[in-house]
Formats: structure tokens, sequence, C-alpha cells
């Protein structure tokens, strides 16, 4: 059997766990995922692994979240007044927004937390700072 390398596109089944063993997501529902090993189209921690495995295996692992989406930043999160988004929008825990700057550079965050003047927003991934748990099964490469 082949072995993954840097420049194959591949097609993986696989489901990624907390800590606490909640998968947060799949591809269960969606068929395989296919992306270029070498192109970071997925985390470090999990294109690594892959390039370790034949086609055909399957395979248990772990991700710090320094492979994943990094560490949780504090500095990422800010109290805004509810006066600075717009009247049309009611923002609700979890919702994301979108931030341009006035030099038009736009960033993603969600709404962590909804009180009566002001809105917490935070920039982090939602799984910045988390462990994650793969298990994986390479396909096929393409």
């Amino acid at each position: 059997m082949a072995q993954a390398k840097v420049g194959d596109t591949v097609r993986i089944q696989y489901t990624g766990f907390l800590d606490d063993f909640t998968a947060f997501d799949s591809t269960d529902s969606t068929g395989p995922l296919e992306f270029t090993l070498g192109k970071e189209m997925v985390i470090p921690g999990f294109e690594k692994t892959i390039l370790e495995m034949n086609e055909g295996d399957t395979k248990r692992f772990s991700v710090p979240p320094q492979d994943a989406y990094g560490h949780y930043m504090q500095s990422l999160v800010a109290v805004v007044n509810k006066s600075q988004i717009p009247p049309n929008i009611t923002p609700y825990i979890g919702m994301m927004l979108e931030l341009r700057d006035p030099d038009g550079t736009t960033a993603h965050v969600y709404v962590k937390d909804v009180a009566d003047s002001t809105i917490t927003i935070d920039g982090n991934h939602p799984l910045a700072g988390k462990n994650l748990t793969f298990e994986i099964k390479l396909v096929e490469i393409v």
C-alpha cells in the first residue's frame, strides 16, 4: 500500500473529539474529506499524522493546542457597547460577527456573553486551547 506524502491529495474519514469525548466534527454525514498534503488545508497536527499513514490505515491520535487552533489568548476577548452593533442585529451567545477595521481588514469573532448594555466578543477559534482527539481512516490517496 502507498504511504501518504507531501503533495498527495488524500480522502479521509474522521471524527474529532474533545477531552470529555464530545464529538465536535465528523465526516459521517458529508462523506470523506479531500485535501492536498502540504497545502496547509488542515491543522498541522492532523496533517503530520496522515503523512505517517498508508492508504487504508486507521488511527486514533491527539493533537495539542499548539498543533491545532493555538492556545487561547485572552487578548482576543473584548467587551463592547451594544450601541456599536448595527440596530438590525440582535446579538446572542454563539453568534458569529464580522468586524471591519477602517483599512478594510475583516476579522471574525463570536459573541461570548450578552449583558444589558454590552456584549463580550471573542476572536479566538472556538477550539483554541483545546486538546483534540481524532479517529481517522485514510480512505484513498488520489
